[in-house]
């Protein structure tokens, strides 16, 4: 049964190409279900390779004049649409809580950081700025200009729908790109078709941001191998990413990527941390959204010293996090996104029990909400341990000291983000140093993104970095041009 929708005014019907929605070409449609009460709440046609086609022509045409325009009325327009985010903040929140399960907490929490990244975004255009090099040939100058790339391909995931498309789309046209948005499937319209209406309203020509809703499996090659976008930016899990690399970079029409995939993020306790604080934030850092970020604490390594205590404390205080229904005041764990996502959490508690771990706080599940599990006295080279949880899930590690601590956290394949707690800011300061990671927090928790500062991860968690500077780097290239005065 086909049901239908709207945002701002706009029919959401499954692709957004050159200005104006339509429904996708594919035969299949995409049944977009409320993750709580299991409702449709749209129904779209989703794209196909040849709707792929269209937007990436529409994209490459638009892109010239776009990048043409001066740097103040590339900035207006990403400033209006940062303006036309917090104006319409009430209907997004909805939207977020509605399709992606996102309490009100993380509803707002999305809608600020889109905000934020959005008006960082908008300084780019006057932030571009090239090079003057002396040459060791006589009468010759060499300039480095920094230039758009041409069309960006983005590929956002449905946990953070909006602000991680928006993370990448905003800089991507700030800068003079085009972009192609392909949201995921379970969140269609906060992760991309919302996008477009936005920037629609804002005044962004069109043509130069696109969107397609397809499927994975009918567009999601074709869309990284594609021959138009100069760079493919993919958020999401990390055998997924590797899929993404080794397609753009070893296809036909190489292009780099610009790759945030999984975590397994730690938080370290040492024997000063301040435990009461510790624990405070470990409870946000593991169970904000479900748990279902890819900064979010899976593994709590603790010193022995402390240990006992901080078990106690934070299994009492998981036990009050609030669950159930997310648009409840003070929620902070609704539903999982889908019931593959269930299915698996299931099977790790029902393994957690069937190897005798302790669990030390639990709860019945309901429908796709799954209550704040704590795993206690986890052995650090168990699959529990060593895999993203990605719920409402945590594994509670004891280290013997400093040293061991470290060697636990860095003991497994990825390098997102992690904390560290101890009273003494030098000492933290040294440990951080110590983590195989892009980020590491001290006495916070590991969920941490502001606009202006790098954001990325080591070894399996990623290539490249989000945001400010770097995200003028990710999104530009630099063109070389020699300059030789002739004499006589």
């Amino acid at each position: 049964m086909t049901t239908t929708a709207t945002f701002a005014g706009m029919d959401l019907l499954g692709v957004y190409i050159d200005g104006a929605p339509a429904a996708g070409s594919d035969t299949a449609e995409i049944v977009d279900v409320n993750p709580y009460t299991d409702e449709t709440i749209v129904t779209l046609q989703g794209a196909s390779t040849n709707d792929v086609d269209k937007a990436y022509a529409s994209a490459r045409t638009a892109q010239r004049e776009w990048a043409g325009l001066t740097p103040n009325k590339r900035s207006k327009v990403i400033a209006r649409a940062a303006e036309l985010l917090a104006e319409r903040r009430e209907e997004i929140v909805d939207w977020l809580i509605t399709e992606s399960g996102s309490t009100a907490i993380k509803a707002n929490k999305e809608v600020s950081l889109a905000i934020a990244i959005t008006r960082e975004a908008a300084t780019f255009p006057a932030r571009m700025t090239g090079q003057i090099f002396p040459s060791n040939t006589p009468n010759k100058e060499v300039r480095v200009y920094r230039k758009p790339l041409g069309v960006v391909g983005v590929i956002s995931p449905w946990n953070f729908p909006l602000h991680l498309s928006q993370r990448s789309v905003a800089p991507a046209l700030a800068l003079g790109n085009a972009v192609v948005l392909k949201p995921a499937t379970d969140t269609p319209v906060t992760g991309g078709l919302l996008i477009a209406k936005i920037f629609e309203d804002a005044g962004l020509p069109a043509g130069v941001l696109n969107v397609v809703a397809g499927r994975g499996s009918t567009i999601g090659d074709y869309f990284v191998e594609h021959e138009v976008p100069s760079l493919i930016s993919f958020t999401g899990s990390t055998p997924v990413g590797r899929g993404v690399g080794a397609k753009a970079l070893g296809g036909q029409h190489i292009k780099p990527v610009s790759l945030e995939l999984g975590g397994n993020a730690p938080l370290v306790v040492l024997d000063d941390a301040d435990i009461d604080a510790a624990v405070g934030q470990a409870v946000v850092g593991t169970f904000l959204h479900s748990g279902q970020i890819c900064m979010a604490v899976n593994r709590i390594i603790v010193d022995a010293s402390v240990y006992d205590e901080f078990v106690e404390k934070f299994a009492a205080a998981a036990s009050q996090v609030a669950y159930g229904d997310p648009a409840g005041d003070g929620v902070l764990v609704g539903p999982v996104i889908n019931d593959s996502q269930l299915n698996n959490h299931i099977e790790r508690i029902d393994q957690a029990q069937a190897d005798g771990v302790r669990i030390v706080a639990s709860g019945e599940i309901e429908g796709r909400v799954v209550p704040p599990h704590v795993f206690a006295d986890v052995d650090p080279d168990s699959e529990l341990a060593q895999e993203e949880l990605f719920g409402p899930l945590v594994s509670v590690i004891k280290a013997a000291d400093e040293a061991d601590a470290v060697r636990i956290a860095n003991d497994h394949e990825f390098g997102l983000s992690s904390s560290i707690f101890t009273q003494d800011l030098d000492r933290g300061a040294r440990v951080a140093q110590a983590f195989a990671a892009g980020m590491t927090y001290v006495n916070e928790m590991p969920v941490q993104d502001e606009a202006h500062i790098a954001f990325g991860g080591e070894r399996n968690s990623g290539i490249g970095r989000f945001n400010g500077e770097w995200a003028i780097q990710e999104f530009t290239t630099d063109h070389t041009i020699g300059f030789t005065r002739l004499e006589g």
